[in-house]
Formats: structure tokens, sequence, C-alpha cells
């Protein structure tokens, strides 16, 4: 299915653009709403797929002690969340046992995509529902995927009185934006060579990046279907602009022959899984393309007319950064703000 615009049509009234608050928190809440969708699938999908991989590239302590036949996923839990009136869906679920022990337990892992004043909270009353309902131990896993902020984020939720802590939750946090991309390349892991894209990772190094992951996806000889996982998490997460993926043509290109061949393999089915899906992807370029214009007439509105510089910088942005672009110049009010903003992205 091709990529809906983030830039919703609310946005026009009688071809004049409405900037008032109201409208600008219903974008910011529908433009959460369509990249979440996606997110929530790709990661549950891998997680579910490469679940012990996962447990053994950022728990390995625990990775050992579980019976690695005894795994199974659990369905999916809807917990009404009374404070906001939106149900929520826990990510995934699996029931494992120790290895040599009957002794079992919950591991829960949650994908979030998105820095949360009350997230701690929610992470407890979730862990209270699990507990509640499978009289089991649970633990607790948070998938950080957001590009910002950078600042760490919480990970414990407590209660308590100046004589009395009543409660002390603690969550396992793995916030990728906090890792370094380069101290997973060694790794013989499909799930490194799929997160490291949502790694802390320099604009001038996305090429490298994306290159990085398709080698070590190439040397993991992974049956198709799991293959085109990992490599599609990549493409999605790692989309290059056009001066981009010259860089990355001319990195596969001094690769050693076995590794290009393996890089090349990849791309190829990139190319043949495009021409498949030539239609849709045309028709998804025509909205990148009318988003990426709607976005350049958002700023005329906001800041007056583009110097051409800065047009350049703006036709050179990736999709992703085009969209977060879409959100911030909802707050510009002068072009220093969008320069500012750009000069973020380098």
């Amino acid at each position: 299915m091709a990529r809906a615009s983030t830039i919703p049509k609310f946005l026009l009234i009688k071809d004049e653009y409405d900037f008032s608050e109201p409208v600008k928190n219903l974008y910011r809440k529908k433009l959460k709403q369509a990249t979440m969708i996606d997110h929530d699938r790709l990661f549950k999908e891998l997680l579910s797929t490469f679940f012990i991989e996962f447990l053994d590239l950022f728990l390995p302590q625990m990775a050992q002690l579980i019976d690695r036949n005894s795994i199974s996923f659990l369905p999916q839990e809807y917990f009404a969340d009374l404070t906001s009136g939106d149900t929520k869906i826990i990510d995934l679920l699996a029931q494992v046992q120790l290895a040599g022990q009957p002794i079992g337990f919950i591991v829960h892992i949650e994908a979030q995509a998105a820095s949360q004043a009350d997230f701690t909270r929610r992470m407890f009353f979730y862990f209270a529902r699990l507990h509640q309902k499978y009289l089991q131990r649970i633990y607790p896993i948070v998938l950080f995927s957001f590009d910002e902020p950078n600042r760490e984020e919480a990970h414990q939720y407590t209660v308590e009185f100046e004589d009395l802590k009543v409660l002390e939750f603690n969550f396992c946090s793995i916030q990728l934006n906090r890792l370094n991309w380069r101290d997973y390349l060694t790794q013989q892991n499909p799930v490194a060579a799929a997160l490291i894209a949502k790694m802390q990772i320099a604009p001038v190094d996305r090429p490298r990046v994306k290159l990085e992951c398709l080698r070590m996806l190439a040397t993991l000889r992974l049956d198709p279907a799991r293959s085109r996982l990992i490599s599609g998490f990549v493409d999605t997460y790692l989309r290059l602009n056009r001066q981009e993926e010259q860089v990355f043509q001319t990195e596969v290109g001094r690769l050693e022959e076995t590794q290009r061949e393996g890089v090349m393999e990849i791309v190829t089915s990139w190319m043949q899984q495009g021409i498949e899906r030539g239609i849709e992807r045309g028709i998804e370029q025509g909205i990148e393309q009318g988003e990426r214009s709607l976005v350049l007439r958002l700023l005329a509105r906001r800041v007056g007319e583009l110097p051409e510089a800065v047009r350049s910088r703006i036709d050179a942005l990736s999709v992703t950064q085009l969209e977060s672009l879409g959100e911030a110049l909802l707050d510009f009010t002068q072009l220093s703000d969008l320069e500012t903003w750009l000069a973020g992205q380098r």
C-alpha cells in the first residue's frame, strides 16, 4: 500500500491555511497516528520473528537462562486507558521458561516511537494488569525508537511519601538514539542489522550505515522471507535522497567482491520488487513530491519567500526529515526559525 501523505487536507480552508492552535494540535495528533501504524507493524514483525536474537543482542544474560524451545507468544492484550479515553494495545508478550526448570515468566516488550511524559506510569499499569491476569512474574522491556529527543528517557515509576516508599517500579530501557551504530557492526545478529538503522547516526553517515546494514544482512544468509523483513525494515528507516543514493552506490563499488555480490543481490531484489510495485511506487513518489511542494507552500505562508539556497536544502531532505519539518513548521514565525531547524539536520 502506498504511503499516505502526512500533510492533511484539513489545513486548507478556502485555499488558505489555518494555523490556529486547535488545528495545529489536530495536525500533530493525526501525524503521530499516521507514522505510528507502520512503525508498530514493522517492530512487532521484527521482534516476534527474531525474539531470541533480540534478547541475545541486548539482554544476553537472560537469553542464556531461557529454554529456547519453550517460547510461545500470547494473544494481544487490549487495555482501556481511563485517563485519555484511548484503547491501548500491548505490543508483544512472550511466555518463556528457565532452562532445565519448570519455572516460567512473561517477557513484555513495548516498542515506543514517541517520548511521552506519562509513559512510565503507563508501563506500570500494563505490568499491574498483566501480573493480576497471569499471576506470573513479568519482565518489562521498552525499546525506545524515536529520533528525538536525545535525552535519556525515564525508566522508573515511584509512589512515595516523606516517610514511606510505597512503590518503585523499573523496566529495562533500550534507547536506540543513544546507541552508537559503530558499536554493533561486528554483531552477527539480524536484529543488529535492522536496528542499526534507528541508532544514533550523523546525517553524513546515512549512506554508509545503510550499506553496513545490508553487508551484515548478506553475511547472515537468512531465508528469503526473513531477509526481506530485515531489508524492508532498513529501507523504511534509511530511505536515502538522491545525493545519499549516489554516495551509497559509490560505497557499494568499493566493497570486496564477495560482499559486493551479497549486497547487490539484496539491492536487486529491491529493484525487482520495485518493478512489481511500479504503479504503487509511482503513486507514492507522486505523494512525496506533492508533500514536498505543500511543505514549501506552508513555509512560504509562515516565514515569507524562501531563498534559493534554503529551497535547495529542503529538496535534499530525506522523507523522514521532510515529515519532521512538516510538523515543526507550525511553530515557525520567521526565516531564522527554519534556518535553525535546517542547521540541526546536518
